[in-house]
């Protein structure tokens, strides 16, 4: 069986297996295909490949002959046309906003299986892409603000008199906002955090953050992990108090999320015209439209003296790091599917295969994506 691992688009420099899993997979008694210069952008040179035994290849080459296709990124649908009958394709395609490419795989007949649509259990924490590159993102989204911010971070006292530390709020406490808060007090900043989670407030406070609450979320203890969507009286309590804390803040990172949906307006235009000049805000959910009102996807806004800036692919800006650790958990959800003789054995009775699976057999499988169909 051959392993075929792509570069990626344009202004993706991540790879999906770095050459010491790619040595992993040789163990696995297969072939493994690497795709020209896949993984330069990470400092990992076809020769790193070529020591670890796998072969160099032209993408043709591996779009047509793979059995089994590695990325980070879903291919296009004119790509996806050229695949092997039958074929096998493995990365994170954020299927609930692809319909079409989820389609053109099944009329391919290509078995696709998006790993951003891992049930998050505790069996597949070591296959969460999404909590790998969601702790990178929340690490440089600080680092991002901190260095568009006009002034110092720390608090500092000096001869010259004393300068207060930055206030730091973050709207979100799941992995990315975990990390953010951990990063932030290491600068020295004050932190405050706000989630429709109450259940995160521990770990927020023992990070050294203040919880911000507000009564009445609703429950989200069956929603896997993720957050979920919020009645109108709480959204109105929840804007009273991001307002109040967004007014003192220097810096905000926002992070909210709902799988499939559109992100969640936690910042108006009037709570930016509210902060104080010099004040950044990053936000993490701009490719899903925006925690901020005046966020635009992959660009930098500035708006009555703040900085916005819209970025959801920071993991990309530290591509070695976030190519190692998706390469492990790519490696490790591959376990799942190859068998000790080095061939494909799909397990649909395994909640992990069957909950990543998008499409298999010719046939969207997977009922959330079915249901794109019809609305």
């Amino acid at each position: 069986m051959t392993i075929g691992i792509l570069k990626e688009k344009e202004g993706e420099n991540r790879v999906a297996i770095l050459p010491d899993m790619a040595a992993q997979l040789l163990k696995m008694k297969t072939d493994v295909w690497v795709e020209t210069n896949a993984g330069a952008y990470a400092f990992a040179k076809d020769k790193f490949y070529e020591k670890e035994g796998a072969q160099i290849k032209t993408r043709e080459e591996i779009l047509t002959q793979a059995d089994v296709l590695l990325s980070i990124q879903a291919l296009s649908t004119n790509e996806i046309a050229k695949l092997k009958k039958g074929a096998v394709h493995v990365g994170m395609f954020q299927p609930l906003f692809n319909y079409i490419l989820m389609k053109a795989y099944a009329e391919r007949n290509v078995s696709s299986f998006s790993l951003d649509m891992i049930p998050r259990t505790s069996r597949a924490q070591s296959m969460d892409v999404l909590s790998s590159q969601a702790n990178i993102a929340g690490y440089k989204a600080v680092l991002l603000a901190v260095s568009n911010y006009p002034r110092f971070c720390p608090m500092l006292t000096t001869a010259a008199g004393s300068i207060p530390p930055a206030r730091v709020l973050i709207l979100g406490a799941g992995v990315a906002g975990l990390q953010a808060i951990a990063t932030a007090k290491r600068l020295g900043a004050v932190v405050e955090v706000f989630d429709t989670r109450p259940s995160v407030k521990e770990e927020v406070q023992s990070l050294g953050a203040k919880f911000i609450e507000v009564d009445g979320a609703a429950d989200a203890s069956k929603a896997g992990g993720y957050a979920v969507e919020q009645n109108e009286d709480y959204k109105k309590k929840q804007q009273q108090r991001i307002a109040e804390a967004i007014a003192k803040a220097d810096l905000v990172i926002t992070t909210a999320q709902i799988p499939g949906k559109r992100a969640p307006v936690l910042i108006t235009t009037e709570m930016v015209h509210s902060m104080k000049a010099g004040s950044v805000i990053v936000d993490l959910a701009a490719s899903s439209g925006g925690n901020c009102e005046g966020t635009i996807d992959n660009q930098i806004v500035h708006q009555n003296g703040t900085t916005i800036i819209g970025n959801s692919n920071l993991p990309s800006t530290m591509p070695a790091d976030a190519s190692k650790v998706f390469g492990k958990n790519m490696f490790n959800f591959l376990k799942l599917m190859i068998d000790a003789n080095g061939t494909l054995n799909l397990n649909f009775e395994d909640d992990l295969i069957k909950g990543t699976c998008m499409t298999h057999n010719g046939q969207i499988v997977n009922d959330r994506i079915k249901e794109l169909n019809l609305n």
